[in-house]
């Protein structure tokens, strides 16, 4: 009788008291509640919002319903850092190992692609041997051992958001801002944090193309951390072009790495940076942004960071050769080139089309279920602005067989758009957003 009483109540606009969040997470997470009923439910929010205290009662809720990793034995900051999510974006391999080669504990939990975005959990699992389903207590003893570990939501962390987060994306109650933030919050704060970054994506190719939103959810996350005693700092970048040049788990991991040693694309680089920025000074082992940026530049010149994510992938089962040579990735067994049209202007190319090409390629997944190619995908050197020729490669196409590069095709002539004029993109970092409020980034 608890959840149809819920149903009723949010469905005609009424809220929902703590007490009754924490049983009713319980009870769906006990298998009690059927899921029809939370699905209504869950719509009945997204219809009706949450306000701020039942948005809290619900990240609490969530966390409540499982264990949390204690790291509290441990004297460094503990700083994690979170995607919205979006194309190309291989941030997380790179910065995991950057920030923890310096000296703060990366207790990273990720999640694996879902519709046209990327996910990080498929892109290590691309590394041979890469296991990223790791118990809590092999996690503590990794971060005891290593000082970084990357993995997935167990189904001892908040098993109430695990099972509400599937029903949400089959049930079209996604972009509910509390919601996002509220699962988002729970598992983060299950992680024993310090800190956490946002790394908030704006534009055609994010979950909330708008600025106003994206700003929402940054602010409703940062006050979540900061009631229970963990600031959050969010950046807002741009997501109306795929971040670096590789898109794709295998391509991507190897572009990780070569920017682990200092050859990553400038684009990929600058919200690197800034974000780790925002982890070293959040974790005190860096007074400023600018001098958090010389130190990551520093360990990437020396070969540390790279020793780093080679020890992160020895500890996980992983082959760590991999960062020597990316050879040992799976690779594609067809390639081919993508030429230029006509000449002109690159005035978009379209994460969401390059998403969806990697799902028609095999690389992604619109269910769970789905399995996942590590080896097809893009390599996109055009980049918005630039002035191109007829017959100027464009891109790389990496697919399984002659039919999957026609595929890739397709997909590319769809999402490189061509003009005689182009409007300017969106800025790389365009917001910084904290306790404080919303400022222009480097304001």
């Amino acid at each position: 009788m608890l959840a149809q009483r819920l149903i009723e109540r949010k469905r005609d606009g009424g809220r929902v008291e703590p007490g009754e969040w924490r049983a009713l997470a319980h009870a769906y997470a006990a298998g009690h509640v059927p899921d029809y009923q939370m699905a209504a439910f869950l719509m009945a929010a997204y219809l009706r919002g949450l306000d701020r205290g039942e948005t809290s009662a619900l990240t609490d809720a969530m966390l409540g319903s499982g264990s949390t990793l204690d790291l509290s034995h441990l004297s460094a900051a503990r700083v994690d850092k979170h995607s919205t999510g979006g194309v190309g974006d291989k941030v997380s391999l790179v910065l995991a190992p950057l920030v923890a080669s310096l000296g703060v504990v990366v207790p990273m939990m990720s999640g694996r692609g879902l519709g046209h975005t990327g996910g990080t959990l498929d892109k290590l699992e691309a590394i041979p041997g890469f296991r990223t389903d790791l118990t809590l207590d092999a996690a503590r003893a990794q971060i005891d051992a290593v000082g970084c570990v990357l993995i997935g939501q167990t189904a001892e962390i908040a098993p109430a958001d695990r099972k509400i987060y599937a029903l949400r994306d089959a049930t079209a109650t996604v972009e509910s801002i509390p919601l996002i933030a509220a699962s988002i919050m729970s598992k983060k704060l299950a992680e024993g944090l310090t800190g956490l970054v946002l790394d908030v994506k704006r534009g055609s190719g994010a979950f909330l193309p708008e600025l106003e939103r994206d700003l929402e959810l940054a602010e409703t996350m940062i006050r979540l951390g900061a009631d229970r005693g963990c600031p959050v700092v969010a950046l807002v970048t741009a997501m109306d072009r795929p971040l670096g040049r590789a898109c794709g788990n295998a391509l991507e991991v190897e572009e990780a790495i070569a920017a682990l040693k200092g050859e990553g694309p400038p684009d990929l680089m600058n919200v690197t940076y800034a974000l780790g920025a925002e982890m070293l000074v959040l974790g005190g082992v860096a007074p400023t942004a600018d001098a958090a940026r010389r130190m990551m530049e520093v360990a990437i010149s020396s070969g540390r960071a790279a020793e780093k994510f080679q020890r992160v992938i020895e500890a996980q089962g992983g082959n760590p050769g991999v960062v020597d040579d990316p050879a040992v990735l799976p690779q594609a067994r067809a390639c081919e080139l993508f030429a230029a049209p006509r000449r002109g202007l690159v005035a978009r190319v379209e994460p969401k089309a390059v998403g969806r090409g990697i799902i028609a390629l095999g690389g992604g997944r619109t269910r769970m279920e789905d399995a996942v190619d590590p080896t097809v995908g893009f390599v996109i050197t055009a980049k918005p602005g630039d002035w191109v020729e007829a017959g100027e490669p464009l891109a790389t196409i990496f697919a399984r067989d002659r039919a999957g590069v026609e595929v890739g095709q397709a997909a590319l002539r769809t999402a490189i758009v061509i003009a005689d004029e182009a409007d300017p993109p969106l800025p790389l970092i365009s917001h910084r957003v904290t306790e404080r409020g919303v400022e222009r980034y480097g304001d």
